[in-house]
């Protein structure tokens, strides 16, 4: 039986992007309906919280050591500064769809973020999963999504995982060199009883740990595709998972508390929580942007 404890029972309406910073040595997340950016800091617990102008999917940090980048509703594409939490556009993909905003994000070894939209009334599927490089240009990957979650790449940068969740869909995408997408394939669906999944992220084995969002669970599949472990959390809507430490051997996993009732919270009074479970494995080092 894996150990879970909460963290931060920060009770987050939407807590998500769990970022692992080796340079500070603490876990940065996000609070997209609050909208917030947190930080829990592995070393002595310390919690910093920054109030975001507008809503946030994530956050990615910049190879340069110059802060971070972001994905907001409005803006879209932008740098964050350290300390202030100044804000500077990059540039909105999507200017045509103000009902879209970004959900989820990973850097892979290239320095290159792959930043999925998502309608956010949930209805439309007009979400896409965008690229950004290094020089600031960025290209649509992938389209007609309702709602997009987790990229994750394989151990050896050849493979990217992205997911459906409204469809309950994880695909697999072969990634070349240059940036490149191609043989889209269906690698899990997951079961309707078993929730939605969500974020995910790999392993140092190139096992897929993914989170079901309404499946009180984190789930790790092989790199076949087929299911390994199932480890039960103690709250329903589990949205996100990392590894970190200075060994990446610590697993961190976020949760939400919107729509809940007072009886749901009674069941559940750590809903939107930060928490770490032991799942006996080590991560990848988290990519960072290069440009």
């Amino acid at each position: 039986m894996s150990e879970v404890k909460c963290l931060w029972p920060a009770g987050a309406t939407l807590g998500e992007g769990p970022l692992w910073s080796p340079g500070e040595g603490a876990l940065y997340w996000v609070d997209i309906k609050a909208p917030a950016l947190h930080r829990y800091r592995l070393a002595d617990g310390d919690t910093t919280s920054w109030v975001m102008p507008e809503r946030i999917g994530w956050v990615i940090e910049r190879a340069n050591g110059e802060g971070l980048v972001a994905g907001f509703k409005d803006r879209g594409f932008v740098f964050l500064t350290p300390g202030s939490m100044a804000v500077e556009a990059i540039g909105q993909p999507e200017p045509d769809y103000p009902d879209n905003r970004f959900n989820d994000a990973k850097a892979d070894s290239k320095g290159r973020i792959w930043a999925g939209t998502m309608d956010d009334n949930e209805r439309e599927a007009s979400g896409s999963l965008y690229r950004l490089d290094p020089d600031l240009d960025w290209q649509r990957a992938d389209k007609d999504y309702v709602v997009t979650n987790g990229p994750a790449f394989s151990p050896d940068q050849r493979r990217l995982y992205h997911t459906d969740t409204f469809e309950g869909t994880i695909y697999a995408f072969d990634l070349s060199d240059d940036g490149r997408l191609s043989g889209k394939r269906v690698f899990a669906q997951i079961p309707e009883g078993d929730g939605y999944p969500d974020g995910m992220t790999c392993d140092a084995e190139g096992g897929l740990w993914v989170a079901h969002w309404g499946g009180w669970r984190i789930s790790r599949f092989k790199p076949n595709g087929t299911l390994d472990r199932v480890i039960e959390m103690p709250v329903g809507q589990v949205t996100s998972c990392a590894f970190g430490g200075e060994n990446l051997d610590r697993f961190f996993v976020t949760s939400a508390a919107i729509g809940l009732s007072d009886a749901d919270l009674a069941e559940q009074p750590l809903a939107g929580g930060l928490f770490e479970v032991e799942v006996g494995t080590t991560g990848l080092p988290p990519g960072q942007f290069g440009g």
